[in-house]
């Protein structure tokens, strides 16, 4: 990985403005702070971040260390991560993140999660265990293949074992229930 100064601190900018204003909006939407015009808004914004991270993919690849910097490569990597409703951009990313960081330029970590979230959506088992729901009773892992070898598999990509990564989720996020007593249901992923 450089740490030179990113090539187009333009990207760098926009990239993370959007996944910031992305993070807040997810937070208040799991806290069930948002009415449904806001949620709306926010869809819409994902939306929006989503095309703008597809042109910077169709123009430059991987928006990696050495183009927009780590910060906003990790910026790039949250916006295709919470791209639920497009599952082809997100195994478009996820293909275009693996060469990144086959050449050095982004983190494998950031690929097995996206690799996880795509499986997950797609109604498969996860493999490295980074995935999680959140309920209104609690915080379940998603479903995961061969159990018994995850956290073999996680130190391959550089993640905590599972139970550390579970226990930083659990104190992370809070179940609670929405005004009208519906259980709060996300989709959050582990360290």
């Amino acid at each position: 990985m450089t740490t030179a100064a990113p090539q187009r601190p333009d990207l760098a900018r926009e990239l993370l403005a959007r996944a910031a204003q992305s993070a807040v909006h997810r937070a208040k939407r799991v806290r069930n702070q948002l009415d449904a015009v806001h949620v709306g808004q926010g869809r819409h914004a994902e939306h929006a971040n989503v095309k703008v991270l597809r042109r910077i993919l169709a123009e430059h690849d991987w928006p990696g260390h050495r183009l927009v910097g780590p910060d906003a490569a990790r910026a790039a990597w949250s916006i295709a991560l919470h791209s639920d409703d497009d599952l082809i951009f997100q195994r478009a990313a996820i293909t275009l993140l693996g060469r990144a960081v086959e050449a050095g330029d982004a983190l494998v970590k950031h690929w097995a999660h996206l690799h996880d979230r795509v499986l997950v959506t797609s109604g498969c088992d996860q493999e490295y265990g980074t995935q999680f729901l959140l309920r209104s009773d609690g915080i379940e892992l998603c479903p995961l293949r061969d159990p018994a070898s995850v956290d073999a598999r996680r130190i391959t990509v550089g993640l905590p074992p599972i139970a550390a990564a579970s226990e930083v989720v659990r104190r992370r996020y809070t179940p609670e229930r929405s005004d009208n007593g519906t259980p709060t249901v996300a989709l959050a992923e582990a360290a």
